[in-house]
């Protein structure tokens, strides 16, 4: 099976390159901006017809796109989350090879949800930001192109490699330095906030799985489990072996939270909303259609994803 990967060096796509290439079935050639790349090709800037001349010339099997832009402005966002999707489905429309689209979203997409929900693919989306907003525009181009395409909604990923903007990353970040500095407590902000968080490794797994299905349509990718970000640091402190006292911060401290980046006008100007990732304070998925339609269940715990946050964080002590 022949298997373009567009997004191999980001964080989901490493760990997806990874899986396809212990797959002797499976021929695989990555695309995208970098050097190290097998083809280097701009979704944002390129045209529809150039990637459909290299589509007729390989000639996949399935197409994955793992590429896009977490931050940035409206502008960056929908350029390259948007705009490079359209790029593909529109190359694909062209092309002759008609080849299987596995497409990757994310529960930014939902926005916020009902505390105690569990979230199914037939929810209405209320994205509550930019970033949302343009990966819910992509999966509507996805779905409206008539191709054999599937969308998978991944919800918190964690593990290794986590970045470190992170609230995980952010949070093993903040323990480090605790730790380093020999300091008896750790004072956070936003450990309110619950997130359904599924490791990477399983997130791979759901894609190489999607590639080989007929599935079409959204596909939820989680643990089914929101976990609060409190309990996850409780659980990261023991695996670090940090024995301090973890205090939360009041909602006045949210600008200096682990869930959001920090900017030199953080202490001169309150947050404009507690969520940076536009999902509320509660986000839980519904599964039940990776399983049955993928045959797919996560297999990887929190605790074991957190292990290797801070095996990777204590290398920085």
């Amino acid at each position: 099976m022949r298997v373009l990967l567009i997004g191999a060096n980001g964080y989901l796509g490493r760990f997806v390159a990874d899986r396809l290439l212990a797959d002797p079935a499976v021929q695989l050639t990555a695309l995208g901006r970098g050097d190290d790349s097998d083809v280097r090709f701009d979704l944002a800037s390129g045209s529809p017809g150039a990637l459909t001349r290299f589509l007729d010339a390989v000639h996949p099997g399935v197409v994955i796109n793992c590429a896009g832009a977490t931050r940035g402005g409206a502008r960056e966002l929908t350029r390259h989350n948007t705009v490079a999707v359209a790029t593909i489905c529109e190359a694909l429309r062209r092309s002759g090879c008609g080849a299987r689209l596995v497409q990757l979203g994310c529960a930014a997409e939902y926005g916020p949800s009902q505390p105690g929900s569990s979230t199914a693919e037939d929810a209405v989306p209320r994205p509550g930001g930019p970033y949302g907003v343009s990966k819910l525009a992509a999966t509507e181009l996805v779905l409206g192109a008539g191709l054999d395409a599937v969308v998978l909604r991944v919800f918190s990923p964690a593990g290794p490699g986590t970045p470190a903007g992170s609230p995980l990353g952010r949070l093993a970040e903040a323990m480090r330095r605790a730790m380093q500095a020999g300091d008896g407590e750790l004072k956070l902000g936003g450990l309110g906030v619950q997130r359904d968080f599924i490791d990477v490794r399983d997130v791979a797994r759901a894609v190489h799985a999607a590639s080989l299905s007929a599935a079409q349509g959204v596909v939820n990718i989680g643990a089914g489990r929101a976990v609060r970000l409190r309990d996850a640091a409780a659980v990261l402190a023991r695996v670090a072996g940090y024995g301090g006292a973890l205090h939360e911060l009041d909602q006045g401290g949210l600008r200096q939270s682990i869930g959001h980046p920090r900017s030199e006008s953080d202490h001169a100007s309150p947050a404009a909303y507690p969520y940076p990732d536009g999902c509320g304070s509660w986000q839980q998925a519904d599964v039940r259609t990776a399983r049955d339609r993928l045959g797919w269940r996560p297999r990887i715990n929190l605790e074991e994803s957190l292990a290797d946050i801070w095996m990777e964080a204590a290398c920085r002590i």
